[in-house]
């Protein structure tokens, strides 16, 4: 992993907005208007130039911006797990959009299934804001159809990874970035689609570790590192109802991490990133669980560092849970100095001062400054841009400070 030495290194989660020319030219290709060929350009010139912009900022981590992970719209929530569709075999499409999905599912102690989007506990607390199109929460994002799960799932997306491995090497090598990581979805989250094949949980988790398995492999025999998007181990709690127990609920996750560094097996820590969240959606979050109960199962994932929130309104303060947790040795943190949930461009004086909280607690050598998630599809690209601006300044501060 890349421990600072001299100063305070500085990336992000990866997604970051498309461009309108990226979204008319995949709007052309999906109503049948443009060639595939045609679409591959748009993300050759996009990629460049999202690249370049990244080291104009002074960003020292690089990433393509997800492009090869298709935006619905310039609102969208779901690009980081939706692209998975696409690269799986045993899918069959539905009209279902998971926001939509009236299902419900109860758990019980001991028992723990995963309820419809609509039927979360923090929706249903706020869903006069959910369901208000001008109260911000879900405004303005596309239906997106969700597929389910009706045959063995093989991975497909051979052909879209080294498309996305492409296009990154190419733009590191023509703007001289050194670092560049590429995201994969987890084993986790790749089970959050209905199955109507696999018999049990754990086999379901496991046949998506051994097909996701494959893009882990691809981006890092390139020499890339792998960004893992697992909001699966978080966000989840919100999604069962009722509410669990906290230990019912680690062991349900257990099963996803385990999976996970089953995926992860003989593959080389120092090229893995495991990312964090508990949703990129703008509510009101009141039902996130608490990170001092995760931390301990993050730290046994298979990864030479580990991304998350650390600047959200809802996580800003659990920097201090790393007062009572030692970082193994080796690994580094990625926590988030600026949010994807809100308008507001943080001030590079706060976020010095938040560097500087987590250096105290975890050594200044292991801390890389980045965003609490992607900020592609959450915010306006003027915004974002400003966003890492704001990240990179207030990196140099603190490295003044503690170097």
């Amino acid at each position: 992993m890349p421990q600072n030495t001299d100063r305070i290194q500085t990336t992000h989660v990866g997604s970051l907005p498309r461009t309108p020319d990226l979204l008319e030219a995949n709007k052309r290709f999906q109503e049948g208007e443009a060639t595939a060929q045609e679409l591959d350009a748009a993300l050759d010139n996009g990629v460049i130039d999202i690249v370049r912009k990244q080291r104009e900022i002074g960003l020292d981590i690089v990433n393509d911006g997800e492009y090869g992970h298709t935006m619905s719209s310039s609102v969208d929530y779901g690009a980081w797990w939706n692209y998975s569709f696409s690269r799986l075999g045993g899918l069959t499409p539905t009209n279902e959009d998971r926001w939509q999905d009236a299902e419900v599912k109860r758990s019980s102690p001991g028992n723990i299934v995963l309820t419809s989007f609509p039927d979360r506990r923090d929706r249903a607390r706020f869903r006069d804001a959910y369901e208000d199109p001008t109260a911000g929460v879900l405004a303005h994002r596309a239906s997106v159809a969700q597929p389910k799960i009706t045959g063995p799932l093989t991975y497909a997306g051979q052909e879209a990874v080294a498309g996305d491995i492409r296009r990154l090497k190419d733009a590191m090598a023509e703007t001289g970035a050194q670092q560049g990581f590429v995201a994969a979805l987890s084993p986790g989250s790749c089970a959050r689609v209905r199955n109507e094949y696999y018999s049990t949980d754990e086999e379901l988790v496991y046949a998506c570790a051994d097909a996701m398995r494959e893009e882990y492999k691809a981006i890092i025999d390139a020499g890339l590192t792998v960004q893992i998007d697992d909001p699966s181990i978080a966000e989840s709690w919100d999604q069962i109802n009722p509410e669990p127990t906290v230990e019912d609920y680690l062991a349900f996750t257990k099963i996803r991490v385990d999976a996970l560094n089953y995926a992860l097996r003989d593959l080389p820590e120092d090229q893995i990133r495991f990312h964090l969240c508990w949703g990129s959606w703008h509510g009101p979050h009141t039902t996130d669980l608490e990170f001092k109960y995760l931390v301990d199962l993050m730290l046994t994932i298979n990864a030479g560092g580990y991304s998350f929130e650390a600047s959200s309104p809802r996580h800003g303060h659990e920097w201090k849970v790393w007062k009572d947790h030692t970082l193994p040795e080796g690994k580094v943190v990625y926590p988030g100095f600026v949010s994807h949930s809100t308008n507001v461009v943080e001030h590079p004086e706060l976020v010095a001062d938040r560097i500087e909280q987590y250096a105290s607690v975890v050594g200044r050598e292991n801390v890389i400054a980045s965003t609490d998630c992607g900020l592609g599809g959450r915010l306006h690209p003027s915004i974002a841009l400003a966003k890492l601006g704001s990240l990179v300044e207030g990196a140099r501060l603190a490295t003044e400070r503690l170097f």
